[in-house]
């Protein structure tokens, strides 16, 4: 009975269906919302885990090159992506824009709803009020900070605002701030300011002011799982990943197309 009973259990073992690769994504913390989604469309679809890591851009980067288990990136700028391709740290053919953004002037205060575009003449430091800061991310550092920083400077603002910012460590805890009340407005991406019931969009930036929002995708070059990778990376191209982008407000990778 014994060796009978052996060859039933390896059978019953062996009709199992083999437990499907668990693919580690790193992505930007503004895509925390889209990326669920589209993490949850890929299992449904492939029967593949998907473990996701948000964080801001540039702290991503810095962990991928420390030698953190990630098996895609998705960076919120292509400074960033670049850095890591400069240490061979992403498979460089695998890279692609996956999507793209655009900033806008939020605010806490319903009253403060505005479809506007900011302009020049636009004096946040003036509805700032005494003491109140301007919530943007790490403007030196994170990829929406470095956006907002340059959109303000070609609108010549920069320098009335330099000193009455509220910096973050990334995109979603200075939206935080401004939801919270903490901060009566900040610069943040359109697709936050969908995501968020508590703030209001007081002004659109324009996109002629800072450089184009892009969402480059990649494999990690030391990713063990790299043909599942590859496949993930290429599926949000896709139109079916394209159409949950959308959901999320966010634009297709060449805006113009």
């Amino acid at each position: 009975m014994l060796p009978a009973l052996r060859t039933t259990l390896l059978t019953i073992c062996l009709a199992l269906p083999a437990k499907a690769e668990e693919l580690t994504v790193f992505a930007a913390a503004s895509m925390g919302d889209a990326m669920e989604a589209l993490a949850d469309a890929w299992e449904t679809t492939t029967g593949q885990d998907v473990t996701l890591v948000f964080a801001g851009s540039a702290t991503l980067a810095r962990q991928i090159d420390s030698g953190a288990p990630a098996d895609v990136f998705v960076s919120a700028n292509a400074d960033w992506m670049d850095w890591l391709e400069e240490r061979g740290r992403i498979v460089s053919q695998s890279r692609t824009d996956s999507a793209s953004n655009s900033l806008v002037l939020v605010a806490h205060d319903p009253a403060a709803a505005s479809d506007v575009e900011v302009t020049p003449q636009t004096d946040i430091a003036a509805v700032l009020g005494p003491d109140g800061r301007l919530a943007v991310a790490l403007p030196d550092a994170v990829p929406a900070g470095i956006y907002a920083k340059a959109a303000l400077r070609d609108l010549g603002l920069w320098a009335s605002l330099r000193t009455r910012l509220a910096p973050t460590d990334n995109v979603r805890a200075a939206l935080a701030l401004v939801a919270l009340g903490e901060a009566p407005f900040g610069v943040v991406y359109a697709t936050d300011a969908q995501a968020e019931p508590r703030v209001v969009i007081a002004g659109t930036v324009p996109e002629r002011t800072h450089p184009p929002i892009r969402y480059p995708a990649a494999v990690v070059a030391d990713s063990s799982k790299s043909d599942t990778a590859e496949a993930f990376v290429d599926w949000l191209a896709k139109a079916d990943a394209q159409a949950i982008l959308a959901e999320f407000g966010f634009l297709p990778p060449d805006p113009g197309s």
